[in-house]
């Protein structure tokens, strides 16, 4: 009798695949502009644009299709980090991004699986 062993489903593939993360992102970000604490960062932002790369980098990371050409975690938030980017901030993030995924009946599991992945930046986001 011979075994098959499926692939691990990817995170990407649990939340949902596409559909699921161009909803979070778009609720996310809504989160994000109504912030007082954050939303400063993104002013004079093309939010389409941002919420593109957004969408191309999460399902990359979360293990779907990898089309993101973006710049790395440092590069790209370094003009926040001289602009006072701090951990106050990244936890602001974290916070909508949790209440995104809460909001999207999102498993306590999975949300717990992508606040870690997330997690994993907040060096390189604050320049650290």
């Amino acid at each position: 009798m011979s075994e098959t062993t499926e692939a691990p489903v990817s995170l990407f593939e649990q939340l949902g695949g596409a559909a699921a993360v161009d909803a979070a992102v778009d609720i996310f970000y809504r989160k994000v502009l109504e912030d007082y604490r954050i939303n400063r960062y993104f002013s004079n932002v093309d939010m389409a644009q941002q919420a593109a790369k957004q969408k191309a980098f999460l399902t990359m990371a979360f293990g779907g299709p990898n089309n993101y050409t973006g710049q790395d975690m440092r590069d790209a938030h370094a003009r926040l980090v001289k602009m006072g980017l701090d951990d106050s901030h990244f936890d602001a993030v974290m916070e909508n991004l949790t209440a995104t995924l809460q909001e999207l009946n999102v498993p306590e599991n999975l949300i717990a699986q992508v606040a870690a992945l997330a997690e994993t930046t907040r060096n390189d986001v604050l320049g650290k």
